[in-house]
């Protein structure tokens, strides 16, 4: 499949569900027109057939011609292998244009995700997105799957029509004229079953949502008791989006019924005109036969239309909520003309809260509140909600510099980070290189991973479950320092990147990040005096604001509210005029 810009049309007219619709449907114009020819060729080849099939008992039968006969019953078994061919193809267009229109939805969904980066989870929750992935892409795949037959529908009613018209005048406006009329009859359901159909979409992320929080938390659950209470939320949460989808079937039940009984209906209405005609000598017994194929082919357009319409009201919900998505845009926002990115080595400082990182130095920032230590680290990173000219690299504000330049020289790995299913060595090499030039092996023993390694029966060939949840979680979280330290970046953020380990492991760890890092940058947000006993130097913050630096043995003897966080103590002790 085709790449498709990030700022093609089909984002830039985000708000439009039906701009959306007829830009899907441009993208794949020549195999939508492929299908439409195709179930053109097919449908019409389906009405001509009672045509032939009433000449062949007027002038074969009826005449006695058996000559004619047998020049119409070729004529139709041509036609009919026309109509088989046609109707192959028409198949295997109308499937290519739902994949194409799916798999385009998802590829337009999935780089916006990348785009908006760490954005999209502050703006719309897992289940909406998965939603997309599950429901969305369907229903906007069987809109451009049923097009092919509809333009097939719309010109075989009007090729029947005209046949029609040249044997019959009443009866070829009754068709021209009761077919519309039957339309206009579906009408008022497609309003009422978008309305519902919308909201059962609602209520189908949210439930996804639920259910997203349940399967990440069960361990936790389990570990409170929590888990009938979500058990019953689920169970309720299902129900309103079971009635709300019962909602939805009732009109659609409705409207499919609507497809066989107009359509019944009108063939009744037609057979019983043609039969009077018939018997009043005004057509031919053949013509009469061809009356009643008719009246029996145009139930098949009669359906394909309310089938569009049924389609298209669904497809319509589903594209405006993808349009919901490529709407949100990131908080970091790529400047016009990015600037020049500084030479290696150069410091980084945040003027907000006054922190300043010395190039090649370790780091830790220690805090009261971990939130503040952790929003500095999304800081450093370029990657907070609020975005602003605050952070500097080399005296070059972050926010000049083009996203690929941070994201290339900083990087930031937080407690919320997991790893993605897949082989385990690919998981944890995101450069493919890493393995063959030592950094893996390095990263995974400053991780003190090897005893995660041999453990498992393939080693690194293990593939890893969804979200790594086949590891304990400090397993997951040993493992994901280790993939981020095979990156080597230049500025390396780390959030608690020991929180779930014991103390021995942490012990290791933390020797062991000095030589790994040795002549780079990291920053360590920790309050753990093993970590902290390992750094160069600590900041300690008070509302988001260093107000100490130092050892963290200098620390220890001069601050008292230092002091009282790393320790643990419940108290501050103020001895010999200490602040």
């Amino acid at each position: 499949m085709r790449r498709l810009p990030l700022d093609h049309p089909g984002i830039a007219d985000h708000r439009s569900p039906d701009r959306f619709l007829w830009w899907l449907a441009h993208s794949q114009w020549r195999t939508l027109a492929g299908g439409m020819a195709f179930g053109i060729v097919s449908m019409s080849a389906q009405a001509v057939m009672p045509a032939v099939i009433g000449r062949a008992i007027d002038r074969g039968v009826a005449d006695g011609d058996g000559d004619a006969l047998l020049r119409y019953a070729g004529l139709l078994a041509l036609i009919g292998l026309v109509q088989a061919a046609a109707g192959i193809m028409r198949h295997r267009f109308a499937v290519t244009n739902w994949l194409t229109a799916a798999y385009t939805t998802v590829q337009l969904v999935a780089r916006h995700t990348v785009h908006l980066g760490g954005t999209l989870p502050r703006k719309v929750s897992t289940g909406e997105v998965v939603a997309i992935g599950t429901s969305d892409i369907s229903h906007l795949g069987q809109v451009m799957d049923v097009s092919a037959r509809f333009a097939g529908a719309v010109v075989s009613f009007l090729l029947v029509a005209v046949i029609l018209l040249q044997t019959s005048v009443t009866l070829g406006l009754v068709v021209l004229l009761g077919v519309p009329l039957l339309m206009l009859l579906v009408g008022p359901l497609l309003a009422p079953l978008q309305r519902r159909s919308t909201r059962q979409r609602e209520l189908m992320g949210h439930l996804s949502n639920t259910a997203t929080d349940i399967v990440g938390g069960l361990r936790v659950l389990r570990g409170i008791g929590g888990e009938q209470v979500f058990h019953d939320r689920y169970r309720r949460e299902s129900q309103t989006t079971r009635r709300a989808g019962v909602e939805v079937a009732k009109l659609q039940s409705v409207l499919e019924a609507l497809q066989v009984f107009l359509p019944g209906l009108f063939v009744v209405v037609i057979v019983s005109i043609g039969a009077r005609y018939a018997v009043a000598g005004t057509i031919t017994p053949g013509e009469l036969v061809a009356f009643y194929g008719y009246s029996a082919f145009l139930m098949i357009p009669l359906r394909t239309a309310t089938e569009y319409a049924n389609k298209f009201i669904r497809g319509r919900v589903s594209a405006r909520r993808v349009c919901r998505v490529l709407a949100l845009t990131p908080e970091v926002v790529e400047p016009e003309v990015p600037a020049q990115p500084p030479a290696p080595g150069g410091e980084l400082h945040d003027r907000r809260s006054g922190l300043r990182v010395r190039p090649g130095s370790l780091v830790a920032v220690v805090s009261e509140q971990p939130d503040d230590s952790a929003a500095l680290a999304d800081r450093l990173g370029l990657c907070a909600a609020e975005v602003d000219d605050d952070v500097s690299l080399g005296g070059v504000a972050l926010t000049a510099l083009s996203r690929t330049d941070v994201r290339r020289r900083i990087v930031v790995s937080d407690t919320g980070a997991t790893l993605f299913s897949g082989r385990l060595a690919d998981r944890l090499d995101l450069t493919g290189t890493a393995r063959h030039d030592g950094k893996l092996a390095r990263a995974l023993a400053t991780a003190s991973s090897d005893d995660i390694l041999a453990a498992l029966p393939e080693g690194l060939d293990t593939v890893v479950t969804e979200r790594g949840r086949s590891f304990s979680g400090g397993q997951r979280q040993r493992l994901v320092l280790a993939r981020v330290l095979t990156l080597d970046p230049e500025v390396l953020v780390l959030v608690e990147p020991t929180s779930a380990v014991d103390a021995h492991t942490e012990a290791r760890i933390a020797s062991r990040l000095r030589e790994q890092r040795a002549g780079r940058t990291t920053v360590v947000t920790s309050s753990s005096p093993l970590m902290l006993d390992a750094v160069d130097e600590v900041a300690f913050l008070e509302d988001g604001v260093v107000v100490a630096t130092g050892t963290h043995g200098e620390l220890l003897r001069t601050h008292a509210r230092y002091r009282a966080v790393v320790t643990r103590e419940t108290e501050l002790v103020v001895a010999g005029g200490l602040p």
